[in-house]
This record gives C-alpha cells, sequence and structure tokens, in this order.
C-alpha cells in the first residue's frame, strides 16, 4: 500500500510544473487578450492540430494536462486537443528506447502520430464554430479570479485546487490498477482477431501512466499486435482526460471528447490491422 501511495504522489508530482504553467498562460492569455480570443482563436486555428501532435510526440503526459487545461479555458481548438490526445505515448517511446532491438516500432510509432494530425484539422472543420465565444469563465466561475491584479496567486489557487484532486483521483486508480493486476488485463487482451484494437483502446482509455506501460508491454511480450497498441496509446491521454473532466463544466462536451476520442483510435487500429 506504500509502493502505490508513493506512486500516486510520484505520478500528481510530475503534472504539477505542467499544471502551473498552464494556468499562468490561461490567466495572462484572459487578462490581456480576453477580449480578441475568438479572434486568435480562429486565425490559429490551423496551426494547432499539427502543433499539438509535435508536443504530444514528447514522452510525457504532462502536455495532455496542458491542453485540457486550454480547451477548458477556451484557448485551443477541438482539434487541437484530440491531436494531443492522439499523440501522446507517454511511457511507450521510453521503454521502447530501453530494447534496442526495437528501433523499427519506434520509427513505425512515431509515424502513426499523424493519425493525430489528420484527425485534429478534420475535427476542427466539422466542430470549430461550436467551439466559438468560450473563455476562462468555464473555470473561474467561482474563484473571483476577476478581482486579483496578479495572475501569481489564481494560477496558484488553481494549481493547488486541481493538484489535490488529481492526487486523490491518482491513488484510487492505482488501487484499482494494483488489485485488478496486469495479467488480468493482459488476459482480457489476448486473441489475434481484428477486434483486438477495440479492448486495447479500452484499456487506453484508463487516466493513469500504467495504461501506456501495459499496452507496451504486451506488446513487446508479443501478446498483442502493433495495431492494437497503436490503438491503445492514441486513447492514452494520462492525466489529461482527469483534468478535462474537472476543469470544463461542459460534461456532455466531455462525453464527445471521450467519444471522438474512442471512434479515432479504434478506426485506425482496425485499419492498421487489415492493412498495415
Amino acid at each position: 500500500m506504500l509502493d502505490v501511495l508513493l506512486d500516486a504522489v510520484l505520478d500528481s508530482l510530475k503534472t504539477l510544473p505542467f499544471l502551473f504553467g498552464a494556468f499562468l498562460l490561461m490567466e495572462a492569455a484572459e487578462k490581456h487578450y480576453g477580449k480578441h480570443m475568438d479572434t486568435i482563436l480562429k486565425k490559429s486555428k490551423w496551426g494547432g492540430p499539427l502543433a499539438g501532435s509535435i508536443l504530444g510526440c514528447i514522452p510525457q503526459c504532462g502536455f495532455s494536462v496542458i491542453a485540457s487545461n486550454l480547451y477548458a479555458g477556451g484557448l485551443i481548438t477541438l482539434g487541437t486537443l484530440l491531436s494531443v490526445y492522439l499523440s501522446t505515448s507517454d511511457e511507450a517511446i521510453i521503454l521502447l528506447l530501453a530494447d534496442s532491438s526495437r528501433g523499427s516500432d519506434i520509427l513505425k510509432l512515431m509515424v502513426t502520430k499523424i493519425i493525430g494530425i489528420i484527425a485534429g484539422y478534420l475535427v476542427d472543420l466539422i466542430f470549430f464554430k461550436q467551439r466559438q465565444g468560450r473563455n476562462m469563465d468555464q473555470i473561474c466561475s467561482d474563484c473571483h479570479c476577476e478581482e486579483e491584479t496578479s495572475i501569481l496567486k489564481p494560477a496558484l489557487h488553481h494549481t493547488v485546487h486541481l493538484f489535490a484532486w488529481l492526487l486523490a483521483l491518482t491513488l484510487i486508480l492505482n488501487v484499482v490498477m494494483e488489485v485488478a493486476g496486469a495479467d488480468r488485463i493482459s488476459a482480457w487482451l489476448l486473441g489475434d482477431t481484428v477486434f483486438q484494437p477495440v479492448l486495447a483502446a479500452l484499456i487506453g482509455l484508463i487516466p493513469n501512466c500504467a495504461a501506456s506501460v501495459i499496452l507496451t508491454q504486451l506488446y513487446l511480450s508479443g501478446s498483442i499486435s502493433f495495431a492494437s497498441v497503436v490503438a491503445g496509446l492514441c486513447t492514452g491521454a494520462g492525466a489529461g482526460l482527469l483534468v478535462l473532466f474537472k476543469m470544463n463544466k461542459d460534461r456532455k462536451e466531455n462525453l464527445k471528447v471521450l467519444g471522438l476520442l474512442y471512434v479515432i483510435a479504434v478506426i485506425a487500429g482496425i485499419v492498421l490491422e487489415l492493412f498495415a
């Protein structure tokens, strides 16, 4: 139990600088560009998914946390958010790097990041107009941030509040993962069928860094296919999904994001399974 608690603390601490940085950026943007955010968002949407996919390639789930905060505050588009989620591989690349014989797998995994770019732009083409008009009011509805002259105090307030919430949920998830066990999760995914990516994508939705570790180890051991590990890593946004559901007040919108993420990941996995 002590190890589970320690892992939860360490996992949460990894997100702390990203949380604070994201809230600082959001507070600064709201104070200096609040009245012009719709115009800025419209002009920047064409570069968002590409930039999001590039950031998501970095082996660190902190960027999905940043993206969730920025989306909740109305600073990035839905397509950009999904491009970050879809490109996030978390611990997978690190685990592959540890095996010198897996260089080709790393290259193939990086190539699949184009999924995030394509999906991000398509989503923005379809859903962009629905996102206009959103701002920091989605986050600061009851904290009186507008009364502060400095951006530091509100950013710190939001960071501490969200960190405590994230730590509690991470601890609960770690306990569940410890009880369920990686072997049992592995058994769910066994079976070389075209539907394996469907199950792998469900495992990837577990909002914890352990999901990417389990999926990558299953792939390295030959238990699941490359297409399945891609599907699972596409949905594996780490703590990003937890932050989205906490910070974004629109629950229906959050479910839409979750649904889009899962469907895109499954389609990508099945296509790779059939044709790769």
